[in-house]
């Protein structure tokens, strides 16, 4: 077998020793090794000869590959057969869940990098409409339209959740605005929170804030009659 590949290349004893069979072909559940130690000792020896330093941590697997082959060599006689114990059991285990922890970090790094290609819009800042410009009749304050809104939020959070994905077609504020009057104009006057139709994250910030540039610009006005009664917009 080709030896030439470096220490450094691998992430631990276990990490060589699954390359190894891998490239024997071997099956990992019925591990021949008598082999696999003469390899992985023949690995250990080829790396000191070209005075690489060996880690402590690859001296002690190939002790335990050792002892299992001596055990293998010598069967205890004193334990039945269908009793004995596999003493390549334990090291077959560990590299079960060594082979599974890489696929997972195979997984992470490849979600890692799609994540890198999604672009978030940073908050809006709405101090703007925070003046006594936005027209808001009856007891309703401007704190308590965004309180609804988060408490709408939070509603339409739990029965499906907020998309981050970047949307093909661009939804601006001057568009949502000319929406809204149109739907408006039709109407009267509708629910505050009828306005938001699709539950995504750009659709509702866009729609929210053109709104409140709407009731800033006197095109709309904002009504609640009482506590707690429904957020009425009507066009003026």
């Amino acid at each position: 077998m080709d030896l030439d590949f470096k220490i450094n290349e691998f992430e631990g004893p276990l990490d060589l020793l699954l390359h190894l069979i891998k490239e024997s072909k071997m099956d990992i559940f019925n591990i021949k090794i008598e082999e696999i130690t003469e390899q992985y000792l023949g690995y250990i020896e080829h790396q000191e000869s070209m005075n690489l330093e060996i880690a402590s941590e690859y001296l002690v697997l190939a002790s335990e590959l050792l002892e299992i082959k001596s055990k293998l060599l010598l069967p205890n006689e004193k334990v039945d057969e269908e009793d004995e114990e596999d003493p390549r059991e334990e090291l077959i285990n560990r590299l079960l869940e060594y082979e599974a922890y890489k696929e997972i970090t195979k997984t992470l790094k490849k979600k890692e990098s799609i994540r890198q290609e999604i672009y978030t819009k940073a908050p809006s800042n709405i101090s703007e409409y925070l003046s006594k410009e936005v027209e808001i009749q009856g007891n309703l304050t401007l704190d308590d339209l965004i309180d609804a809104f988060q408490k709408f939020l939070e509603r339409k959070r739990d029965s499906r959740p907020l998309s981050t994905k970047v949307t093909e077609k661009e939804i601006t504020v001057s568009s949502r605005r000319k929406d809204i009057y149109r739907l408006l104009k039709e109407a009267g006057k509708i629910s505050f929170f009828r306005l938001f139709p699709i539950v995504t994250k750009e659709y509702i910030v866009v729609t929210f804030l053109a709104i409140l540039e709407m009731a800033k610009n006197n095109e709309l006005t904002i009504i609640q009659s009482k506590t707690f009664d429904d957020i009425i917009c009507e066009v003026k």
